[in-house]
């Protein structure tokens, strides 16, 4: 059976299948690169606005455009009046992922952790933890989408709401857990991310969709063009790991117990988070191309906010900073399993429509 057969059938692709492995070799690629080629990250460093990574940027566009193509427009509208996948989201992503995240952190931290980490340190932990857990996902969200077969539409909703919350909302609950009263969000970082990661490939695939289906027809569309794209994703996703990993080799070599020490309670909230939204997603019977995007975005952080909020205010070198670091670095290999999970129960979702 060929590739694309395979993916015709629901089977995975040759870089699907084996995706771990090439996640791994980039993680090794890019810390090699970083240690014995340092003018690499030295260059790719001075293509960096409001803690955005330019190249970064490109790439992780390059992985969200083959989804936005598949966006019929005036599914967007059908998608809004469909609530249930959008309260699922925001409920899991503002009422109870940042607490859990602050008591799974501050119970490992400071109770299993303390005779490895001290005081001090532990609430620098906890801050850039928290930090994380009150920033759901913005970018990234539509790969892990576009790897579970999720509905592109209501994906482009389910973010641009969580967008508009995260707004109002970031500010007072990282205030509230943290006991910090001068949070300053850096709003070019916002900004920027929303521009580069939604409106640049949303616009893009927009207009090539509907120059494509005009010049070529729907069939051309659908059955050839889209398919040039079948891997562009994945290339994308193991190119970013690279570019990670590359800026990232001092971080992990020079402190491997803790960056262990703080990777345990971000997977276990990851792994929690999901568990929770998803399970809600199938108690409701949603369709699992809504009830997956809505996990996912839950799961994983808007990591470029969170560690541009605590260089500003613990500064670049704090216990704080690297703590939304080691986010980055669990961020792909933990959704990736997740991924894995969520294509392998696609038998526990019915093929029924989603509720208004």
């Amino acid at each position: 059976m060929s590739q694309n057969q395979k993916k015709k059938s629901g089977g995975l692709g040759f870089f699907e299948t084996y995706l771990t492995v090439w996640v791994a070799l980039c993680i090794a690629i890019g810390v090699a690169i970083g240690q014995f080629l340092p003018i690499v990250p030295e260059v790719l460093s001075q293509f960096e606005y409001a803690q955005v990574s330019i190249p970064v940027a490109i790439l992780i566009w390059l992985m969200i455009y083959p989804m936005m193509l598949k966006i019929d427009f005036s599914s967007i509208v059908e998608a809004t009046k469909k609530p249930k996948g959008l309260i699922v989201t925001c409920t899991v992503n503002w009422l109870i992922k940042p607490f859990t995240m602050y008591l799974i952190a501050a119970f490992f931290f400071k109770v299993i952790f303390q005779n490895f980490i001290p005081e001090t340190l532990a609430n620098d932990y906890l801050a850039g933890a928290v930090l994380l857990g009150a920033a759901p996902c913005t970018a990234m969200v539509f790969v892990w989408s576009h790897l579970t077969k999720g509905d592109p539409a209501y994906t482009l909703v389910q973010v641009a709401v969580n967008n508009i919350i995260l707004l109002f909302a970031f500010t007072p609950i990282v205030a509230i857990l943290l006991g910090i009263t001068d949070v300053i969000v850096p709003y070019d970082t916002l900004f920027l991310s929303v521009v580069l990661f939604i409106v640049i490939p949303l616009a893009g695939g927009y207009m090539s969709r509907n120059y494509i289906i005009k010049e070529k027809g729907i069939d051309y569309f659908e059955n050839v063009f889209l398919r040039k794209f079948d891997n562009v994703t994945i290339v994308g996703l193991l190119l970013t790991l690279i570019i990670i990993f590359t800026f990232q080799g001092d971080v992990i070599l020079g402190n491997p117990l803790h960056i262990l020490l703080i990777a345990i309670p971000l997977t276990i909230q990851t792994f929690f988070i999901f568990a929770i939204a998803y399970g809600w997603a199938k108690a409701w019977k949603l369709p699992h191309n809504i009830a997956a995007p809505a996990s996912m975005i839950g799961a994983s952080n808007f990591f470029e906010l969170a560690v541009a909020v605590a260089i500003a205010l613990f500064g670049l070198n704090s216990g704080a900073t690297l703590a939304t670091v080691v986010g980055v670095l669990v961020e792909v290999p933990v959704m990736l399993a997740l991924v894995r999970i969520a294509n392998n129960t696609r038998h526990w979702f019915g093929e029924s429509q989603l509720g208004s």
